[in-house]
């Protein structure tokens, strides 16, 4: 399992993004929301990402699977090497991981992300949400007395 491997089915789900941060690590998003982060040049972490409280229980048992470090409290879980899961099992946490971070997005952003018919890929910048036309409705319990 390499970069390419954790890249090419992080961006095969629906709506993932990629982007570098931190100097060299390749981060996957939906939403704008991480699931998935893979450095780029060697270090003591190869892949990390979102488990379930169970999972996390789970996998941090195995070896050369640890707490992710800064997020472990999340349930994240981080590798030591590449092949401390085998690439199907990498394949089926990483899908996991993206449908927890999905399912936490607030409802309006899944709704508009499944409808939306473009897929947004690396370098690609996500711009304002689109407004709704027509007229505003007052904020509930913020209604005004009509004027007279």
């Amino acid at each position: 399992m390499n970069v390419d491997f954790i890249r090419a089915h992080c961006l095969s789900l629906p709506h993932a993004t990629e982007q570098v941060q931190w100097g060299d690590d390749l981060i996957f998003k939906v939403g704008g929301k991480m699931f998935a982060g893979t450095p780029l040049s060697p270090g003591p972490i190869a892949l990390s990402f979102k488990a379930t409280p169970e999972e996390f229980a789970d996998l941090t048992e195995r070896p050369g699977v640890i707490p992710a470090p800064y997020m472990a409290r999340a349930h994240w879980v981080a590798l030591e090497s590449r092949d401390a899961l085998p690439p199907a099992e990498i394949k089926q946490r990483l899908t996991r991981s993206y449908e927890l971070v999905f399912a936490r997005l607030p409802k309006q952003l899944q709704a508009e992300i499944t409808t939306s018919p473009l897929r947004m890929r690396a370098g690609s910048k996500r711009t304002a949400p689109p407004t709704r036309t027509g007229t505003k409705r007052p904020r509930r319990g913020t209604a005004r007395a009509p004027r007279g």
